[in-house]
């Protein structure tokens, strides 16, 4: 029973820890950027758009479909930056073990 009890205390720190990384990510940010810098991306730990910035020389109104091509490649690379980014932190925690339950990290 005292194992049981042990297992219990380090499953709860390592919940405590958890939560604390995952308040931590909400601060934290990742830049991508597509078209050579024309569109750059700031993406936050809770994989959330924080800013975008388009340069005005890649809007074009007779091309809008490379712009919406670029606005998307920044934010898809900088959603995966941030799960990246997100991932390290929580290997942290759990020395790099698939834990069932813990999210796709």
């Amino acid at each position: 029973m005292q194992n049981i009890g042990n297992i219990m205390k380090q499953a709860k720190k390592m919940q405590e820890r958890m939560a604390r990384i995952q308040q931590e990510l909400e601060t934290k940010t990742t830049e991508a950027q597509a078209g050579g810098g024309m569109v750059k991306v700031v993406v936050n730990g809770k994989f959330e758009v924080v800013s975008l910035q388009i340069e005005k020389e890649v809007v074009n109104p007779e091309d809008i479909e490379m712009l919406q091509d670029l606005v998307a490649a920044a934010v898809n690379e900088g959603i995966r930056k941030a799960q990246e980014m997100a991932s390290a932190e929580m290997a942290k925690i759990t020395g790099g073990l698939s834990i069932p339950g813990l999210g796709s990290f």
